[in-house]
């Protein structure tokens, strides 16, 4: 094994005999091997120096005025170790080196060590600190294939995939499944094991929902794609999302029916799990029921209220007047001992989906546990369209009288409605309190609401700081709105909304416009479906025509009758096969404009091939649409009574 060489002088200083200066003296040279070893493994394989240590070695003659090496000279001791009466300090670890190797053998030929032209310092071996083992190190560890210790005392191996492969499900579970009680008994299922009643237990796949085509906004009306004709993949989505919720059911809920109400199917819409008396004075839960007739209504249960005047309830029916865009609409109100409590439930209008205020605006979202203040357009939108609910409880006589943040509910984008109305007029009714003093109240707690959304901060401590520390982020229109609904009415005079609607006229104007252009988005995809309705009834009149086996031995309805062609016009629209592959065409555009040109009646024509290619006829989308209205006819007359409207 050749040794390695070290292109640094001063880390590698053997004291020994002087090396020759050429290859002719090499072979008076004691090795190097024999005087540290002893022997020299290399005396057979050709090494050029002499290895009898016995032998008298003669000066050269160009080392006269030097000191010749002789045999009986004083061994060499080091520096370090020349003190007597000292113990060597050289490490044990000398007698496990790597033996000295000529260069010339690495290669099969030796060759003369080079002159070291300047002596660098004197290499000490009692330098270098003698390996003492760790205390937990066991020389009789077994070592694997690749050098390292099997180390049996540790716990948990983090490369170990044991633990991860027992909690693995053997096999793989199918959500699509009615039958979901085969599932892990392991707990390692993420969604949990329902009845076959429930609903599914897999959320719906809305990603697997792909547009028909890629959308471009440079289209000119005549390059519209397929995925025009349809509704909006957001659009759509968010509708599914909301269908799915509002048909949620929970069955191993606990909760009880109401069947003197006719509620059921009830399922709890709280995100948390705390009771909290804050606002209502009662620990106030809400749910999401189904009513006999089909209809979904939310339910706002007020834990432990036992009602002691009658006309408390008939409050509701002065709410149920107000109908407005941002007032959750009450249904009706009664109490219940359905939850082992005397409970006073209010209902409402269901919008499913629906956060609170506070859920959306003072929840964290980064990692530092603090959300954005809001856009100062969004919170003149919410100005707007709260200012616009007060208006319209106001003019009925009523009170809001509950404007928290829990209590205001996002339905959709930018768009906020109140949901807590009614509650306080009948928990508080024997107060009795004046309905002006309550109206005045709601300017105060409108720009509460407000300034805590603005400066995102749910509580709020003391108004006047807060207020002048909108400056920062809000223009001064903003502030002097707030200001206004927190600044108290000089007695006796009070504020008003209208007055206060009046002073935020042009923030009215734009955001009635941006109603409008969301009106216009609304219609848009109204429009698509339309056209959609109208391509599935002349779809299922099509399917009504074609293949009808009880009318084969009637000539109109035979392979050779008047409603053969419609058959033919059946293949051509959604039969057809490539010319030059022979593959099927799944081409919706295809299908798109031939069922419009039917629907229209044009006098385009087209040639309809049988399948078995022997006969053809040319026939135009007019008189396609002819023979379709005749059958559909006939097809009418033959059901008669029993048939069913179309």
């Amino acid at each position: 094994m050749a040794s390695t060489r070290f292109n640094q002088p001063d880390q590698r200083k053997v004291a020994s005999s002087p090396r020759p200066k050429g290859r002719e003296n090499a072979k008076d040279t004691l090795c190097r091997n024999v005087l540290i070893y002893g022997h020299c493994r290399y005396e057979d394989q050709g090494c050029a120096f002499n290895h009898d240590p016995n032998k008298t070695l003669s000066p050269p003659s160009d080392m006269t005025t030097k000191k010749a090496l002789s045999v009986d000279s004083p061994a060499f001791t080091p520096a370090t170790l020349s003190v007597p009466g000292k113990t060597s300090a050289i490490s044990s670890q000398a007698a496990n080196a790597a033996p000295f190797t000529p260069r010339g053998l690495a290669s099969g030929t030796t060759t003369p060590i080079p002159q070291i032209e300047t002596e660098p310092a004197t290499f000490n071996p009692a330098q270098i600190k003698e390996f003492t083992p760790q205390q937990t190190y066991d020389v009789s560890t077994n070592l694997n294939a690749n050098g390292t210790a099997i180390d049996t005392q540790m716990p948990y191996d983090p490369f170990s995939m044991s633990t991860v492969a027992d909690a693995m499900p053997s096999a793989p579970y199918n959500p699509y499944l009615q039958d979901n009680t085969a599932m892990p008994s392991n707990g390692a299922a993420y969604y949990q094991a329902q009845p076959s009643y429930a609903a599914p237990a897999q959320p719906l796949q809305y990603h697997l929902y792909a547009p028909i085509g890629p959308h471009r906004e440079d289209l000119t009306p005549y390059q519209r794609t397929v995925h025009d004709f349809f509704i909006s993949n957001e659009l759509r989505e968010e509708l599914q999302k909301k269908s799915e919720a509002t048909r949620q059911v929970m069955p191993t809920a606990g909760l009880p029916r109401l069947d003197r109400e006719k509620f059921h199917s009830l399922v709890p819409l709280d995100t948390n799990n705390n009771k909290s008396a804050a606002v209502f004075g009662f620990p106030s839960w809400v749910y999401k029921a189904q009513k006999e007739d089909g209809k979904y209504y939310v339910l706002r249960r007020l834990e432990g209220f036992r009602l002691s005047n009658a006309g408390a309830i008939a409050k509701i029916k002065e709410w149920k007047h107000v109908y407005n865009g941002g007032v959750v609409s009450v249904v009706n109100a009664f109490t219940t001992q359905a939850f082992g409590d005397s409970s006073l439930i209010f209902v409402y209008n269901y919008h499913p989906m629906s956060k609170t205020l506070a859920e959306y605006h003072f929840a964290p979202t980064n990692r530092y546990g603090h959300r954005a203040p809001a856009n100062e357009q969004v919170l003149w939108s919410y100005v707007v369209q709260i200012a616009s609910a007060i208006k319209a409880v106001h003019g009925n006589h009523l009170a809001v009288r509950c404007l928290d943040a829990s209590k205001v509910i996002l339905t959709e984008k930018n768009r906020v409605r109140l949901s807590a109305c009614a509650v306080l007029d009948v928990v508080q009714f024997e107060a009795n309190r004046p309905m002006q003093e309550l109206q005045q109240e709601d300017f105060l707690l409108f720009g509460r609401l407000m300034l805590s959304l603005a400066s995102n901060n749910p509580h709020i401590i003391t108004a006047k700081i807060s207020v002048d520390g909108l400056l920062r982020a809000y223009t001064p229109d903003f502030r002097s709105a707030i200001s206004w609904l927190l600044t108290p009415a000089h007695i006796p005079g009070s504020k008003n909304i209208t007055d206060f609607l009046a002073s935020i006229s042009s923030h009215l104007v734009t955001s009635y416009d941006m109603v409008l252009h969301a009106e216009d988005a609304l219609r848009t995809d109204l429009y698509r479906e339309l056209e959609n309705g109208r391509l599935v009834r002349l779809l299922t009149k099509l399917d009504f025509i074609n293949e009808r086996p009880e009318y084969e031995g009637d000539m109109k309805w035979s392979e050779y009758g008047e409603r053969y062609i419609l058959k033919l016009f059946r293949d051509y629209v959604f039969h057809a096969i490539d010319a030059e592959t022979r593959r099927p065409k799944l081409d919706l555009g295809h299908v798109l404009v031939c069922l419009n040109k039917l629907d229209a009646g044009t006098n385009e024509q087209i040639r309809l091939d049988s399948q078995d290619g022997v006969s053809s006829i040319i026939v135009t989308y007019k008189e396609l649409k002819k023979q379709a209205i005749l059958a559909f006819a006939d097809l009418e007359k033959r059901a008669g009574a029993k048939g069913g409207r179309y």
